[in-house]
């Protein structure tokens, strides 16, 4: 059974900066991404980023690029998501998935088009006080 856990939430001032990790345990998903969304109360889960074990190609939502840079380790199954230049619209809690699809060739406004995969982590509070 895969298991997946994040760390390093917590509070930041706007402007600064925090960096997130993930490690999936236990076995193997299969999927050649792994990745990271985001969800605050009342709204659906949304994509941030994902990196691909095929060739290290990165993804990320519109709203992130530039500020936020997605890193891992396929041996060790591992992602980290660098946060800099934080802003009050990035507090959410922050969940890493371990097994989601990018579907390269289609077109989805604001993020890349992708599956939602079965693996997820409990979640991590990132909160930015402005």
């Amino acid at each position: 059974q895969v298991r997946v856990a994040e760390s390093g939430g917590g509070l930041v001032q706007a402007g600064g900066s925090l960096r997130l990790s993930c490690t999936a345990s236990g076995g193997t998903t299969g999927s050649d991404y792994m990745g990271w969304f985001r969800q605050v109360p009342g709204k659906e889960r949304e994509f941030v980023a994902a990196i691909s074990w095929i060739d290290g190609s990165t993804y990320y939502a519109d709203s992130v690029k530039g500020r936020f840079t997605i890193s891992g380790d396929n041996a060790k199954n591992t992602v980290a998501l660098q946060m800099n230049s934080l802003n009050a619209e990035d507090t959410a809690v922050y969940y890493c998935n371990a097994d989601l699809e990018i579907m390269l060739g289609y077109y989805c406004p604001g993020y890349p088009c992708h599956t939602l995969g079965h693996y997820w982590g409990q979640g991590t509070q990132v909160t930015v006080s402005s």
